[in-house]
């Protein structure tokens, strides 16, 4: 079985009470003067990728920057608890944890407020790399949150080369939220840049649709194979999701499951998706062009997604094999 090493931000979702977008300027008197609890979960999308993994049963490790703050304190302590090496994960006084406030509608889709920049994870560099963390084959996933600027720009494309010379298969989920960079929208050209390092892409149909721009859809995947990807997930929330490689083109129905908070779907998806590859990988490496193995990936990783919505906050929504099992199929 492969192990799973996953990079990029950790950070604390402070979870509200209320249900809808923050209130702003159009706030009503019984939003101003009903107190608003949040309720801190540790998450983070590769935190999150790396905790699924663990609970699954998939040996997972974590490299990232946490504040010496009560909230690094959180996300470590709570990254361990759940199984996942963290002896790649480095402290610093230099920045605090980050913070993301998380409001979610009554059918449970959330909305972020981030506080972020500054924080710990955008310090992280190559230098703080445990020493030989690819000496062994891995699967590494990324995310486009660890490009919002340049220094942890490179610092990710230069991790992501170093894996793949390494011999490790690359995953990387778009993820994108735009309001982390700088004027509010993403790199576009970046984020293309980091995918089409990548062997594994995920994504939704919205961040499909706010890459490809005027492409039509299938040019924009073709561009992506002839970089060297080897396969593409496509994901709609509760709608069916597209497998793509250069011989598939199939779709698949998720679980319907009625959801109470959508932070942890995706990345429940991602490590369900991963960890199914990390054991079934061929000796030869041909992963993308075994059918059977890409459909059973894709329909556990949908049974861990559609089960993660169903509960609140990030680590504490991800399942492990026996939720799966109570869950049926």
């Amino acid at each position: 079985m492969l192990p799973v090493i996953t990079f990029g931000e950790a950070l604390v979702d402070l979870l509200s009470s209320r249900l809808g977008k923050p209130a702003g300027d159009t706030a009503d008197a019984a939003d101003v003067f009903t107190p608003e609890v949040f309720t801190p979960y540790a998450g983070g999308a590769p935190a999150n990728v790396a905790v699924a993994c663990a609970r699954l049963g998939v040996p997972s490790r974590f490299l990232g920057m946490l504040g010496e703050d009560h909230f690094g304190d959180l996300v470590a302590g709570e990254l361990a608890a759940h199984g996942v090496d963290t002896s790649g994960v480095v402290r610093t006084n230099e920045a605090r944890t980050a913070l993301a406030f998380v409001h979610r509608d009554a059918a449970g889709e959330r909305f972020f407020e981030f506080y972020r920049p500054p924080a710990a994870d955008l310090l992280y560099r190559l230098e703080h790399l445990p020493a030989g963390v690819f000496a062994e084959p891995a699967i590494l996933h990324v995310g486009s949150n660890s490009l919002t600027e340049p220094e942890i720009a490179d610092t990710t494309l230069a991790m992501v080369e170093m894996a793949r010379r390494a011999g490790c298969l690359i995953s990387v989920d778009a993820n994108l939220r735009h309001d982390l960079w700088a004027g509010g929208t993403a790199d576009i050209s970046l984020v293309t840049r980091l995918l089409d390092a990548a062997d594994l892409i995920r994504l939704s149909t919205e961040e499909l649709d706010d890459l490809r721009a005027d492409h039509p859809r299938d040019g924009w995947l073709a561009e992506r194979f002839a970089a060297g990807v080897k396969a593409a997930v496509i994901t709609d929330g509760p709608g069916d999701i597209w497998l793509r490689t250069v011989e598939l083109d199939e779709r698949a129905t998720p679980p319907e499951v009625q959801a109470v908070d959508t932070t942890a779907g995706g990345d429940a998806f991602t490590g369900g998706l991963l960890a199914e590859l990390a054991a079934g990988v061929p000796s030869d490496g041909a992963w993308h062009r075994d059918a059977t193995l890409l459909r059973r990936a894709v329909a556990f990783a949908s049974r861990c997604g559609a089960h993660a919505v169903t509960r609140s906050g990030a680590f504490a929504a991800l399942p492990d094999r026996d939720d799966l099992e109570r869950m049926g199929r």
